[in-house]
């Protein structure tokens, strides 16, 4: 009989979704405890009530630990410690798996000290931790957590997410796929696009704006206000392959954030053989070249780093190239979620 397993996260999120078709694929049974319920073939999904602030998490332990019950999995797996970490750690189910997300490691405990005290007794429940940097991991070695830590990140899909040849690209085109929330400074990138704009009138720029979220009026006025309507696309949250379309079109990724852990994202844009511009943070110094990389929030740093690409396009190329070789080197998914599987296994031959 197949091995069940739970996870608990955001069902709208196309990294759950991808974990959970991931393991789909390697034979197991998948159930999907979430407060943001969303179809995902072959994954019975139960929706606990929505969470509007954060208090919510508190009182949404009962509900998680009916389902739980009733599903009677193998293996619990919760996505991002501090909201359906805390709900699995409430469940008492073993073994347990946490992963991190970033933020929930590297910004909420910092709020308060009630907040690290809390995030600490949810990884001690834990069995196994795992997160993708080592930023990441470093944080969770700080709590001093009695359970496994292992560094295992997203990967890409290297059948789905190649390189398009850099000569059929058409004019200068950047993209972000990063969420229009205040963390990863979209208007920063906004802002950069117009002082390139203004520099290069007649370099044929284009910006493309995926992800979606709650910023999108602000951006759309910022926009506006510069007079970029015609060169700046907001395209929202695509799916992969409408993303892929727009990252063949393009020759430059941008990924700014004041925080994050490793960007799945940039992986797929190096992926591409994008040239990637990035914030200057410990995740991002393993993957990418510290020429390119600028402190998150100023405008003039960045517009300076795209500047040189597109002002030197066999540049852009070369750093297009390097991204696409270490990430066939170093990035496959399908090697980062067979790692998982054997975590997975490892944990339920435990006595």
């Amino acid at each position: 009989m197949a091995t069940h397993l739970c996870l608990l996260g955001d069902a709208t999120s196309p990294h759950v979704q991808r974990w959970a078709r991931e393991m789909l694929q390697r034979g197991y049974r998948v159930s999907l405890i979430t407060a943001r319920p969303a179809p995902i073939d072959g994954v019975t999904v139960r929706a606990i009530r929505p969470v509007h602030r954060s208090l919510d998490w508190l009182l949404r332990v009962r509900e998680t630990r009916r389902h739980v019950a009733e599903l009677a999995p193998d293996l619990l797996h919760a996505h991002y410690v501090t909201s359906y970490g805390y709900l699995a750690a409430r469940c008492g189910k073993h073994p347990l798996v946490m992963t991190a997300w970033g933020s929930d490691l590297l910004v909420t405990p910092g709020k308060s000290a009630w907040l690290r005290w809390l995030t600490g007794w949810i990884l001690r429940q834990a069995d196994l931790i795992t997160g993708d940097s080592a930023s990441l991991m470093s944080a969770v070695a700080d709590f001093r957590p009695p359970g496994a830590a292992e560094e295992i990140h997203w990967g890409v899909d290297l059948q789905r997410f190649q390189p398009v040849p850099w000569k059929l690209k058409q004019g200068r085109q950047l993209v972000s796929l990063r969420a229009w929330e205040p963390n990863y400074n979209v208007g920063t990138i906004i802002e950069a696009f117009a002082l390139l704009h203004a520099r290069l009138p007649a370099a044929d720029l284009r910006l493309h704006l995926l992800g979606g979220g709650s910023m999108e009026g602000a951006l759309r006025l910022q926009v506006q206000k510069a007079g970029l309507e015609d060169a700046v696309l907001l395209h929202g949250r695509l799916d992969d392959e409408g993303m892929n379309r727009v990252l063949g079109e393009s020759r430059i990724s941008v990924s700014v954030p004041g925080s994050d852990a490793t960007s799945v994202a940039m992986l797929e844009s190096m992926a591409c053989g994008l040239a990637v511009v990035a914030s200057e943070l410990q995740a991002n110094r393993h993957w990418i070249d510290p020429q390119w990389l600028v402190e998150a929030g100023n405008a003039t740093a960045l517009a300076a780093r795209l500047e040189a690409l597109i002002a030197n396009d066999t540049l852009a190329e070369q750093a297009g190239l390097h991204n696409a070789t270490r990430i066939a080197q170093d990035g496959d998914r399908t090697v980062q979620m067979n790692r998982m599987h054997a975590l997975y296994q490892q944990l339920l031959r435990a006595p």
